[in-house]
Order: structure tokens, then C-alpha cells, then sequence
């Protein structure tokens, strides 16, 4: 049985060849056809935001996060989030969403969006976007849109086109934080 020394780390521009081949290991290339891509494209994911995960120092899973404007909403999309066929099934995805979306939290975001499997997202705290209620640059099936609200009336707010910006936290008083 081979033992995992399992490492969570900030990724960086090192990281960025290896999470490219994880990335067309687990999605192929069709993975750039899809609507979330489309927002990707437009601008560059938050690298103080994404995480991977190593074993024994060999990189085997990543997620990424990039700033979108969805609706009235300043939130992060979600993705890709991908682990390497040889590491599947031992929580590493699951670890590394929890990691993202606490960062987000921390960040000042109002929510995590994503198109994903909701069966599997769900339990990690995701909900159902109302369908329709988001307008991607491409198509989507709107019920695998979904979303952790981080901020108070998310789910009202979330009405719109979602698109790449490049947003910055308000600032908190410090009062507020305190509460």
C-alpha cells in the first residue's frame, strides 16, 4: 500500500506546464469549447487563489480561480479542478475546493460559482443557480450551475451575464469585521 505525503500549496508559474497536462488528462481537448472556458479566456485566473496538491513532491491535482462579475455579484468561477487518475478517489478534489473556497471567503468574495456535477459539488456546500439566471458566453446546461453564496442576498443578485473582471475586495471597516 503506498503511503501519501499529500502537500496543499499556492500555485505558481512553476506549476503551470504540469497543471496543463492534468488538465488534458482529465478533460481533453474539448475542454475549451465549453462555456466556463470562454470566460477564462477573458482574462487571467487568481493564482493567489489556486491551489494544487503534490505527493512526494510530484504535482497530481489543481484547481483554479478566476474573478467574474455574475450578475450584481463579485464572485470567483470555480475550475478546472482536476486530480490525476492515479490519486482519484482519496478527497483530494473535495480538499482542494475546500481550500479554494475558504481563500475566497477570506478574499472578499461574495460567491463561488461553477458548472459542475452537482451531485458531487453539492455536498460540498454548492447550491443550484435558479435556472436561466446566469447568461455564459456560450452554452451551459443551467442545471449544473452552481453556487456557495459568501455574502447576504447572493442568490437575488445573481441575475445576468457572468464575465471575467478583474474586482478587488471593498474595503471592510474594521467594526464590521469585528462582527
Amino acid at each position: 500500500m503506498h503511503s501519501h505525503e499529500l502537500v496543499y500549496l499556492t500555485e505558481d508559474a512553476s506549476h503551470d506546464a504540469i497543471i496543463e497536462l492534468i488538465n488534458a488528462e482529465a478533460f481533453g481537448p474539448g475542454r475549451f469549447a465549453k462555456a466556463a472556458a470562454r470566460i477564462r479566456e477573458q482574462g487571467p485566473h487568481d493564482r493567489s487563489l489556486s491551489y494544487i496538491c503534490a505527493d512526494d513532491g510530484e504535482t497530481i491535482a489543481s484547481v483554479r480561480m478566476t474573478a467574474v462579475k455574475a450578475g450584481g455579484v463579485d464572485a470567483h468561477l470555480l475550475g478546472p479542478l482536476a486530480v490525476r487518475p492515479s490519486h482519484k478517489n482519496l478527497g483530494i478534489g473535495r480538499e482542494l475546493v475546500r481550500i479554494a473556497i475558504e481563500a475566497a471567503r477570506r478574499k472578499g468574495s461574495e460567491a463561488v460559482i461553477l458548472v459542475g456535477d452537482p451531485p458531487y459539488y453539492m455536498p460540498l456546500g454548492f447550491e443550484k443557480v435558479s435556472y436561466g439566471a446566469l447568461t455564459f458566453p456560450g452554452p451551459v446546461d443551467a442545471g449544473r450551475v452552481l453556487v456557495v453564496p459568501l455574502a447576504e442576498g447572493v442568490h437575488a443578485r445573481l441575475k445576468g451575464v457572468i464575465a471575467w473582471q478583474d474586482w478587488q475586495p471593498q474595503a471592510v471597516s474594521l467594526a464590521a469585521a469585528a462582527e
